[in-house]
């Protein structure tokens, strides 16, 4: 399996993500021009963990935007569906507990963590509405969730000219630094087919959060989404 279908069949995906995650972090730097660094330290800024809060860090891949939360004494959970993003994850950061599992099913106890975040993963689940019931289920009462992912620019010419790159200048250099450049073609798409900020925050509220918000990153190209679990 080279990609995923917009269909989301779990298996398409990670199995997608397994053929990615040697060089994935990498490849992101390189076709958000660095962006992604600093949308990684936005996240942190409004998940805002404190000494022993627990941590669910979903969709977290090789561990990297697990990170910032352990330098805050953090107690962080690392999880994805993609074993080969653990594996790769587990050679670089061996003392992280990363940890397999669906975002549709989480293998976690009911209100087991403080704050969960998800970044760029929220949009590769089959089951939207599901897992933003199962990070509600899994946060604590009072706790907090932070969703990271890509969106829609505000600004028409701005939005016209990033979706020309993302679908016509985002493959060739994919190919150049990718090992399988096919499977950003269905990142492309799907960021395409992702609801608007509002939607999502609709989507939300539908599972319970509230308190709901959002900003734009980068002109919308990446949307922050926060909601409060309520006591």
């Amino acid at each position: 399996m080279t990609r995923a279908s917009l269909d989301k069949q779990p298996h398409e995906v990670a199995s997608m993500f397994d053929d990615v995650a040697a060089n994935y972090d990498l490849t992101n730097d390189v076709l958000s021009l660095g962006q992604d660094r600093r949308w990684r330290k936005e996240v942190s800024r409004a998940v805002a963990a404190g000494p022993a809060e627990r941590i669910l860090d979903l969709a977290a891949g090789t561990g990297t935007s697990s990170l910032p939360f352990t330098r805050t004494g953090a107690y962080v959970v690392p999880c994805d569906f993609s074993l080969g993003m653990l594996r790769e994850g587990k050679k670089r950061h061996p003392w992280l507990p990363l940890t397999a599992g669906d975002a549709t099913k989480l293998p976690f106890r009911d209100g087991a963590f403080d704050a969960v975040t998800i970044s760029f993963g929220l949009r590769n689940v089959q089951d939207t509405d599901q897992a933003l019931r199962e990070l509600y289920r899994v946060t604590k009462p009072g706790g907090r969730v932070v969703i990271c992912e890509f969106s829609h620019p505000t600004w028409a010419p701005f939005r016209t000219v990033y979706e020309e790159y993302l679908m016509r200048a985002l493959p060739p250099v994919a190919r150049a630094v990718s090992s399988n450049p096919d499977a950003y073609v269905y990142l492309a798409e799907s960021i395409q087919s992702w609801p608007e900020q509002a939607e999502l925050g609709g989507l939300l509220q539908k599972a319970g959060w509230t308190k709901v918000a959002w900003r734009n990153l980068s002109g919308g190209i990446v949307a922050l989404h926060r909601g409060t679990k309520p006591q």
